[in-house]
């Protein structure tokens, strides 16, 4: 009987062998990090995610921009080449913003061959990030260096030197603060222009040369067009005179922002977001020959023309 069982248990033992014997010798049962060196399995672990290619959001044939991977960049020649703009995509959208941050915030920038500027907050400051050599370097300026949460903003350059950028904030209901910064020396340096005196909600504004600028404020159902104008370079305000036909009361009622045409200045007054004039798309165009105080009425103008 002991006999017996001695050699029991030596069954056990051989065929326990034998049965881990062909276990670490199938090809197929084997551990597949076994045969990987650590160094490669570690390597492997540790590649970055392949990032979809950026399609740029041109502004023109060439130029254009990204915002996907949460980065702002820039492409001079459709995207074949990008730049990084040292700014934070958040400080692009902060303040009074609700849309869902895949495009920049109209009129908030400048990309063109020569001029790469973009209007972004850090902490109570308005700043502007620029390049003038299509982002090999990058400069910051200070707009100003405290201001509410904005709204409306606006920044563009008449020429090299000449520029300004107009924003609101700290709205309430229908009322803000409006103001206008001009800059003399491309951007480096910012002065605030006196403050017209309309708490209005701005709908547009901008300047047609380096003294005559216009601001054009709304209400929630405007009547009429509420034009402001410079001669002086913000020095001092004043409502400008829209002599609006009796036809038109009450259906061209906000003033967009005038332009040089041949020798006098025109502009275009729509009807607003409630206007139904010929399917609401016609537009008022109106000319001054006094650089901007006093308006009248031209034609009616289709959106084709514009």
């Amino acid at each position: 009987m002991k006999n017996y069982i001695i050699g029991t248990i030596i069954m056990i033992i051989v065929g326990v062998m034998v049965a881990t014997y062909f276990f670490e010798k199938h090809p197929e049962l084997t551990s597949p990090r076994q045969n990987q060196p650590i160094e490669k399995q570690e390597a492997k672990e540790s590649e970055p995610l392949q990032l979809s290619p950026l399609q740029p959001i041109l502004e023109d044939d060439s130029i254009g921009y990204s915002l996907q991977n949460d980065q702002l960049q820039i492409t001079f020649n459709k995207g074949s080449d990008w730049v990084l703009v040292p700014v934070e995509k958040a400080k692009l959208f902060s303040g009074e913003y609700k849309g869902d941050e895949q495009e920049l915030i109209e009129n908030s920038y400048i990309l063109t061959q020569k001029r790469a500027s973009f209007l972004y907050t850090e902490g109570d400051s308005i700043k502007l990030k620029y390049s003038l050599n299509q982002g090999d370097t990058w400069e910051d300026s200070v707009v100003t260096a405290q201001y509410p949460p904005i709204r409306f903003r606006k920044v563009e350059f008449l020429n090299d030197t000449f520029g300004y950028v107009i924003i609101s904030g700290d709205r309430t209901m229908s009322q803000e603060w409006t103001t206008v910064y001009i800059t003399n020396d491309g951007g480096k340096q910012w002065k605030e222009t006196t403050h017209p005196s309309v708490t209005r909600l701005i709908y547009d504004g901008g300047f047609v040369d380096e003294n005559t600028g216009f601001l054009s404020f709304l209400i929630l159902n405007p009547v009429e067009p509420d034009l402001y104008i410079t001669q002086d370079r913000g020095n001092s305000w004043s409502k400008a005179t829209i002599l609006i036909p009796e036809k038109y009361h009450q259906i061209f009622v906000m003033a967009e922002v005038p332009f040089k045409e041949e020798d006098y200045l025109a502009i275009y007054i729509n009807q607003g977001p409630n206007g139904d004039y010929e399917g609401g798309k016609v537009k008022g165009k109106f000319i001054s020959n006094d650089k901007g105080k006093t308006w009248e009425f031209s034609m009616e103008v289709l959106p084709n023309d514009w």
